[in-house]
């Protein structure tokens, strides 16, 4: 349920009915628009027609939310959000935020060398794994806290947002220790302890969409961490899997309409993930430029043939430089800025 209030409500009206929300026992988020402030409440909404609140002062309109997701949806927040990620960039707004770097931490002084080369290329996040979810138990599992560790460290010496996967509810502290922004990966999209435990801190968590999930489903997994108090999610369409085989999963490029009609979170693509080769990242850059994505997150790496995962769908740095060169005319066309 969304409480809309008049534009002349006071600060005292205003805490007068949260106050009176969460004393029925539910739970009340005030959200300040540029037009309107409204109070979204989250629980059983029966409680309410036994107290009216559209008899307080300051409430103009108290109107039902339809969609499952109240938080993450359109209804209580019309203006799109611009998060914060550190070092003053944000996301949501004018600017398309790039994120890019390596699958896989392997070593820091590589680490250091792809994360000059994306800088160089205008890149504003540096993105690392620590903790690697593989397919095969044999697989390469990541550097653990020491990933971390060398990420924080080469992010900080050159200036960048570091944004790393955490996998496991337990590690939610110790990752976001380290970290700027917190990657909630497909696998772990409906990790409903996970989301909850993120939900807590207040660092800003990508959330992806899961391989074989829907939109709506993305969302309200969402809305478990907006739930919690954190309302700095980024949502990520990186592919989802169907019956085509030439490419590693197929990038929903319509997901980014959707999203953005439904919710107001900012939303990036990851297109070295949707296409599983490098060759075809480029392409599916500017097709999330053009569709309005409000990011990307692109696997580089200088020694492709050696990475220890998903070389196959690395850039090398001078690539990724000319994609990026390429990407700056297009968003400039769409009246955006890289």
């Amino acid at each position: 349920m969304i409480i809309v209030l008049r534009p002349d409500a006071t600060e005292e009206q205003i805490n007068h009915i949260v106050s009176k929300v969460q004393k029925l026992g539910l739970t009340p988020h005030l959200s300040r628009g540029t037009q309107r402030t409204i109070i979204g409440v989250i629980g059983p909404e029966d409680v309410l027609r036994v107290t009216p609140l559209e008899v307080f002062p300051g409430v103009e309109n108290v109107i039902p939310v339809l969609a499952p997701f109240k938080l993450v949806s359109r209804e209580f927040h019309k203006e799109d959000s611009v998060i914060e990620l550190g070092k003053g960039i944000k996301i949501g707004g004018n600017k398309i935020v790039v994120m890019a770097g390596p699958c896989t931490i392997e070593n820091i002084d590589l680490l250091y060398e792809i994360a000059k080369e994306v800088k160089a290329a205008g890149a504003t996040v540096l993105r690392g794994g620590a903790f690697k979810p593989r397919t095969s138990p044999y697989s390469f599992q990541g550097l653990g806290e020491k990933g971390l560790q060398y990420l924080r460290e080469v992010g900080n010496e050159l200036g960048l947002v570091t944004v790393t996967e955490v996998m496991d509810a337990r590690d939610v502290g110790l990752v976001s220790g380290y970290a700027d922004v917190l990657q909630i990966g497909c696998r772990n999209m409906q990790n409903f302890n996970l989301l909850k435990e993120v939900g807590q801190i207040q660092k800003p968590v990508l959330l992806k969409r899961g391989m074989s999930s829907t939109v709506k489903e993305m969302l309200m997994s969402a809305e478990y961490i907006l739930a919690g108090g954190n309302f700095n999610v980024i949502l990520c369409e990186r592919g989802i899997r169907t019956f085509e085989d030439s490419t590693r999963n197929t990038l929903d490029i319509s997901a980014v309409a959707v999203a953005k009609q439904l919710s107001h979170l900012p939303i990036i693509i990851d297109p070295s993930h949707a296409a599983g080769r490098w060759s075809y990242v480029p392409a599916l850059s500017k097709a999330a430029i053009a569709c309005g994505a409000d990011g990307l997150i692109v696997e580089v790496h200088s020694h492709p043939e050696e990475a220890v995962s998903d070389g196959v769908q690395s850039l090398i740095p001078s690539n990724f430089m000319k994609m990026m060169q390429e990407l700056k005319i297009l968003a400039k066309v769409s009246g955006r800025e890289i």
